[in-house]
């Protein structure tokens, strides 16, 4: 039976399976490891992934790779155990980023993937990022099927189950991103990894395709010793900022801790939201693909849908909701040519990419544009953007188990405000696809959302208007949080 009550250092801790059930999140898993998972635990769940793959993927077979954490090659092998047990042929591609594991399924023709990993979360989490449809990946209902064999031991060992170590994965890999040859413009830039699995494969990929690198914190150090490898974070944006100052650089990316997400600073040390970032390549890929498609998540800046060159290229944008599975499902389902999230999370799609999302696809995307730009810099790019003012992603706790009934609650509130003023502006519209997005006459708009994969909540604002009307947005997010104790405290100023 799944003990979701056991202590590390007893007999029970090292012979019965522990599985917290809070683990199993919207598109992936996530556990503080031996606090809400031991290593019994993840066979288990490999058993329970080995029997969906035999029932729902094309043959029974898998990718299985790891990230660089102390923990995690031991992880790895516990999970390959449980699927070997359920009867599953494993391609074991060793320690690399998420978007090696996805990029290995179509290198391999294996249908299925499964990357040990906790992205950029904190030293002490683990996860599985797993999908059975490439370049697809696990969206709710494959995560609720997983708990639920899982947690009710309801899986079917089989024979067949066979172990192929496949380690030389990058080779591949580094030659599909620069295939279309090196940079013709000269482009100087940083790669900051926080030490993260990314600083083992970056700075070869951007060396690669020409740029001249400056490399920093790419040592691989599971203890990530300065700073969590989370260009969503102000602690790694402004190693990136001194990085571009102290060397005179085009710009800097930032790769978080699996490298599937990308962050950036322009030639002037300016950060930049990964939004915007997002707009800009929208702008430029739109000039190549006249009436195209593109996809953006709920937490992305309002400009995508006023942006008059966007209009005039007749692009379509589509908000949906925030997360990679959803976003790369949406952008399948429509065709589009890319998907892009506020959290750096970008999905290039065929001729650009394969569907998933790649950190650096992202840079490699960031640079063609450039080389594109007919010698204008990233900050003249980002200045030709209409005027807007945004706020950085920021995340109050809030427990799993109450989460999602808070941002229900939230909800109400929200629409019992349409039509008042908020923010010095009349609320005119929600939207409900993620949480809850509320948008004033003026375009300004606010968001509250549950965190996927960590006991938070999001906020994101946005004033097309002035830095003070920003600032009362977030205040009036401020307030509707401070009606549920459950929120924990959120004095942030931005």
């Amino acid at each position: 039976m799944i003990r979701q009550d056991l202590k590390p250092n007893s007999l029970d801790f090292e012979q019965l399976p522990f599985v917290k059930a809070t683990g199993f999140r919207e598109y992936d898993a996530r556990w503080l490891f031996e606090k809400e998972i031991n290593l019994i635990g993840i066979q288990r769940v490999g058993m329970a992934l080995g029997t969906m793959v035999r029932a729902k993927a094309a043959r029974p077979e898998i990718v299985v790779g790891h990230d660089y954490r102390s923990y995690s090659a031991s992880i790895k092998m516990a999970l390959i155990t449980g699927l070997m047990a359920a009867g599953v042929k494993v391609h074991d591609i060793g320690i690399c980023t998420t978007p090696m594991a996805y990029f290995a399924q179509f290198h391999l023709d294996v249908p299925a993937v499964a990357m040990v990993t906790a992205s950029h979360n904190d030293n002490g989490w683990t996860g599985i990022k797993m999908g059975m449809e490439k370049p697809l990946t696990f969206g709710p209902e494959e995560m609720s099927e997983l708990k639920t064999r899982v947690l009710e031991e309801n899986f079917e060992l089989a024979a067949g189950g066979a172990l192929v170590l496949s380690p030389n994965i990058y080779p591949a890999y580094l030659a599909d991103l620069v295939k279309a040859g090196s940079l013709k413009r000269k482009l100087r830039v940083a790669c900051v990894c926080g030490n993260g699995t990314a600083g083992a494969f970056a700075p070869r990929v951007l060396k690669a395709l020409g740029c001249e690198v400056i490399e920093i914190d790419c040592d691989l150090d599971h203890s990530f010793p300065k700073y969590n490898p989370n260009p969503e974070d102000l602690e790694m944006l402004h190693v990136m900022q001194k990085a571009v100052k102290d060397h005179k650089l085009d710009l800097a990316f930032g790769f978080d801790g699996d490298g599937d997400r990308c962050g950036v600073v322009d030639n002037q040390g300016r950060m930049i939201f990964a939004d915007k970032i997002g707009l800009m390549l929208t702008r430029d890929l739109a000039a190549l693909h006249k009436n195209a498609t593109f996809v953006v998540d709920v937490k992305s800046t309002g400009l995508y849908a006023t942006d008059p060159v966007l209009k005039s290229l007749g692009a379509t944008v589509d908000y949906y909701k925030t997360g990679h599975s959803y976003i790369k499902r949406r952008t399948t389902a429509l065709n589009a040519v890319a998907g892009f999230e506020k959290s750096g999370h970008y999905f290039f799609r065929p001729p650009h990419g394969h569907g998933y999302d790649d950190g650096l696809v992202s840079a490699v995307a960031i640079c063609r544009m450039l080389e594109r730009a007919a010698g204008k810099s990233l900050a003249d790019l980002y200045e030709a953007l209409p005027l807007s003012f945004s706020s950085p992603t920021m995340s109050p706790h809030c427990d799993d188990d109450k989460k999602y009934h808070v941002v229900e609650k939230l909800i109400a509130d929200v629409k019992a405000l349409v039509g008042q003023d908020v923010a010095g502006s009349k609320l005119i519209d929600i939207n409900t696809v993620n949480g809850v997005r509320f948008t004033m006459a003026d375009g300004s708009w606010g968001l509250i959302r549950a965190s996927s994969n960590k006991p938070e909540l999001v906020t994101v604002c946005e004033s097309m208007t002035s830095d003070q009307q920003l600032r009362d947005v977030f205040k009036a997010i401020q307030k509707l949080l401070a009606k549920y104790p459950e929120v924990g405290a959120f004095n942030q100023t931005i």
